[in-house]
């Protein structure tokens, strides 16, 4: 009786397994078809999907219930990363028109998301489970889109763990390498305020500023430029 019940517990254990492996292709193939479907050009079409919100909808129920350990390092940030960037739609599209996402109250600190088995806001999802688990990695800050223009652009792909470390990569490099994104007039250098705000994610080990742009320039900064920051831009980032 015992050998019957540990081989039904193993089946059991083993189900489990193999259906959350499931769920978690599921999401990523289905958010993969979203972020193919309704962004173009780093821009998002929120009417579109406010229209016909059910892949949206899909794949964020699917979000619900996965559970994945930051052991798991590449799945654990693909799933973060295209989580918090489908949850700051679904807060746009629920919201829609607005102009910005600064004009929805608590829009990244107050309101809770439904994801990966818990309650969680925006913020504590890029701070808490993203730069608190992996501090060395500030490329994240190039693939998280808060729906403002002053973001890096959001892909029209997902992030998945097969190709994760080549999507930080490249998206890091675009935005690095965008006059509009960093610019420069003479030896005077403006950085978006993200390098303001996150200061630290960028100084590690005591590098400057330039130093970590410089890593992935094409035509490098001189490094004793003088530093400022331009506003921030929070107008959406939407297809009109």
């Amino acid at each position: 009786m015992k050998t019957t019940a540990f081989i039904k517990l193993g089946i059991l254990f083993l189900s489990f397994q193999i259906g959350s492996a499931q769920d978690v292709t599921d999401f990523f193939s289905k958010s993969n078809t979203f972020f193919t479907t309704y962004v173009k050009n780093g821009l998002v079409d929120y009417k579109a999907i406010q229209s016909n919100p059910e892949l949206l909808l899909e794949v964020l129920d699917l979000g619900k219930t996965i559970s994945i350990s930051k052991s798991d390092a590449k799945n654990y940030q693909a799933f973060w990363i295209n989580g918090y960037n489908l949850h700051v739609i679904k807060g746009i599209v629920d919201n829609y028109p607005v102009k910005s996402p600064l004009d929805i109250k608590g829009f990244f600190d107050k309101t809770k998301r439904d994801i990966g088995g818990k309650q969680i806001t925006l913020n504590d999802i890029e701070n808490k489970l993203l730069r608190g688990n992996f501090p060395q990695e500030a490329r994240f800050h190039f693939v998280l889109v808060c729906a403002g223009l002053g973001c890096p652009p959001i892909i029209n792909e997902a992030y998945t763990p097969e190709k994760l470390e080549s999507q930080l990569e490249r998206q890091t490099t675009l935005a690095l390498n965008n006059s509009n994104f960093i610019k420069t007039k003479g030896r005077k250098v403006q950085l978006s305020q993200i390098f303001e705000w996150y200061k630290g994610d960028f100084t590690q080990g005591g590098k400057s500023e330039i130093d970590y742009v410089n890593q992935f320039r094409e035509e490098k900064l001189d490094t004793s430029a003088k530093i400022g920051y331009y506003p921030y831009d929070w107008s959406l980032n939407e297809i009109k």
